[in-house]
């Protein structure tokens, strides 16, 4: 009887998923493979609300196994040691597993190439696993990949997609084949109250729900911060518990150019992810070598723990910061503003918003986090290097009644309209009556 392994990364679902249905369709019996790897926890994945979510989908991809009459199984150390176990016990044949981006991803699949290699079992990569148009398809002719993303999109939404498939009717697994526990969301106080439930089940009726009608006002209202007005599948994305290829085929085949907005974002995290596979460095290099002469020293210390803490004295700046520590998320729009504020009103370094972000975001993404930090800090690749985002001008912009600063700031409810953006507008006694700092920098 013919074995075959499935190492799950950042894919954890049983719907289109191409390794899992080409050892499905190649062997008796597959092993659905997770581990928790301490390497993985070392490189920083291992923040608090981003375990909490994997957690939430491990758990969701066992049940989704079992009603196909398989299971998980779970295993903890060197992720090329243990499919090297599983391996030897089970004499599988062949391992499928996702091709990844970063370049831990590429090191990983080379050792396990070379390791499997010696005791005589195939590794197929797959890929259009984790992104709908892989690294590398799509090139200019004069470099490895594209530096700028109109150009990209435009090829990319040429490209032929590949059909979504769908989940398959039965799992079976090598019963004498041992798993470690599936990992429990954890109750620590580190993790954000308002972090979103993960897993397959809650990212397809997530999809469900946006693409039966809410998706349709997208390409007007997507940079509002006051309403739930974007998809929020991100972290689903990110874990893989949704598929970007489907999502792409879904949305088009709903239409409109609130669906056509949405796909253009869907392109934004396939472009990111071909810039960071041809340039590994960028995670914490600059992608583009310009003069920019960061601040350090205890003021910018200072200054950097006011905006993690969400009291700048510049509002909307600290909302956003507030509902990221919340809710493990931001608005795209808000990501944009207070990555701005901290890269060009305090001339801050990149590297430490971007460090903070992955600290709490639970849709951190190595790729779309660091390359949109760099995009925004003028070293990236925006075409417009000296872009900034003015926050009172981009608080009246998208949150033009100050609702959604009101919400995460309750010391300034008392401030009706727009004149929540400009609080040290107000008078002297007005003013010392708002438990509220004064702005870090001027506003004139």
């Amino acid at each position: 009887m013919t074995v075959s392994v499935v190492l799950f990364t950042s894919d954890l679902r049983v719907h289109d998923h191409p390794p899992l249905r080409a050892a499905l369709d190649g062997a008796h019996e597959v092993v659905p493979l997770f581990v928790r790897d301490p390497a993985v926890d070392r490189a920083g994945f291992a923040a608090p609300n981003r375990l909490a979510f994997l957690a939430d989908c491990l758990a969701d991809l066992d049940r989704s196994l079992g009603a196909r009459g398989g299971r998980l199984v779970v295993r903890t150390g060197d992720t090329v040691a243990e499919v090297r176990a599983v391996v030897r016990q089970t004499e599988a044949d062949e391992v499928h597993v996702a091709a990844g981006c970063s370049a831990f991803a590429g090191a990983r699949q080379r050792r396990l190439r070379r390791m499997l290699e010696g005791d005589g079992c195939r590794l197929y990569a797959h890929n259009a696993v984790v992104t709908a148009v892989p690294p590398g398809v799509l090139v200019p002719e004069d470099s490895d990949h594209f530096a700028v993303f109109t150009p990209y999109y435009r090829r990319w939404a040429a490209e032929t997609l590949r059909t979504p498939l769908d989940a398959p009717r039965a799992v079976r697994v090598p019963p004498e084949v041992r798993s470690d526990a599936i990992p429990r969301p954890s109750a620590s106080a580190d993790v954000s109250e308002g972090l979103p439930a993960g897993g397959e089940t809650q990212g397809r009726g997530r999809l469900g729900s946006w693409l039966s009608g809410p998706v349709d006002a997208y390409a007007e209202e997507h940079d509002g911060l006051v309403g739930d007005t974007t998809s929020r599948l991100s972290p689903y994305l990110h874990f893989g518990a949704v598929s970007a290829a489907e999502a792409v085929h879904r949305a088009r085949a709903r239409g409109g150019a609130g669906a056509d907005a949405f796909v253009r974002q869907l392109c934004w995290r396939d472009f990111y992810h071909q810039v960071l596979a041809a340039r590994p460095a960028a995670a914490t290099a600059d992608y583009r070598d310009r003069p920019v002469r960061w601040r350090r020293g205890e003021d910018a210390a200072a200054d950097l723990a006011a905006w993690r803490e969400g009291r700048t004295g510049y509002p909307v700046v600290d909302a956003a910061m507030r509902q990221l520590a919340h809710e493990g998320w931001m608005h795209n729009r808000g990501r944009l503003i207070t990555a701005s504020f901290l890269t060009r009103r305090l001339s801050i370094d990149w590297r430490e918003g971007a460090r903070h972000f992955l600290a709490l975001l639970v849709d951190g993404d190595v790729a779309n986090n660091q390359l949109n930090w760099q995009w925004v800090a003028g070293t990236g690749t925006d075409t417009r290097p000296h872009r900034t985002f003015d926050p009172v001008l981009e608080g009246r912009r998208h949150d033009p009644e100050g609702i959604y600063v009101r919400r995460w700031l309750p010391e300034l409810s008392g401030l009706g309209g727009s004149a929540v953006h400009e609080p040290w507008l107000l008078a002297g006694t007005d003013r010392a009556s708002y438990d509220y700092p004064e702005p870090l920098v001027d506003p004139g």
